[in-house]
């Protein structure tokens, strides 16, 4: 067995420590180069209640080089690319390390959630809105994203089920704001109102 295959045979067994990493698993059993995690929003924030799938990539020369780690749900942050979920962050491309694991970079996306770097964008709206001191619009923006696209993800870790009736009051609820709202412009990432 490589020492690519053994270090990743490794992480795939290490107890996950961080209540915020709802999964870290395989795709397919047979591929131990792609991943999907779950990330939970953290308390207090705009993504509270949101659950983020992510897409990881591990390159054959892991843990040389890093993964590629990408957001499979739409989330508004300005260091993540509304369209392809790209991440911005320096662990990701420069400061790479061999030390850090997959779940150990989690952690640090999950950080940037809460602690945004707007002097980096990917998303110029959301960082926009920072560097202008708009706070509340930013956390507004963020949380309509969350309900709209976060928040009907159910992960095997969490307790119990949940109900049918508890799905159909999700789906009016999301129905409901998706109404309320003229329209999403896909290419800004910009509410458009009228």
């Amino acid at each position: 067995m490589d020492t690519v295959s053994r270090r990743l045979l490794k992480e795939l067994h290490d107890p996950c420590e961080n209540p915020d990493i709802l999964e870290l698993r395989l795709v397919d059993d047979d591929d131990l180069l792609n991943w999907r995690a779950l990330l939970r929003g953290a308390t207090g924030t705009a993504y509270e209640g949101g659950v983020f799938e992510l897409r990881i990539t591990v390159p054959q020369s892991y843990p040389i080089h890093p993964p590629t780690i990408k957001f499979v749900t739409t989330i508004c942050h300005p260091n993540v690319h509304f369209k392809s979920g790209e991440i911005c962050l320096d662990i990701l491309k420069t400061t790479w390390s061999p030390a850090w694991t997959l779940q150990s970079t989690l952690l640090a996306i999950s950080l940037l959630l809460v602690h945004p770097e707007p002097s980096s964008p990917l998303n110029c709206d959301a960082a926009n809105l920072l560097r202008c001191g708009d706070i509340d619009g930013y956390n507004s923006l963020v949380r309509m994203y969350t309900e709209l696209y976060a928040m009907d993800h159910v992960s095997s870790d969490e307790e119990g089920c949940i109900e049918e009736e508890g799905m159909l009051e999700s789906a009016v609820l999301v129905e409901q704001q998706e109404s309320s709202f003229a329209g999403v412009d896909g290419h800004s990432g910009m509410v458009s109102v009228g």
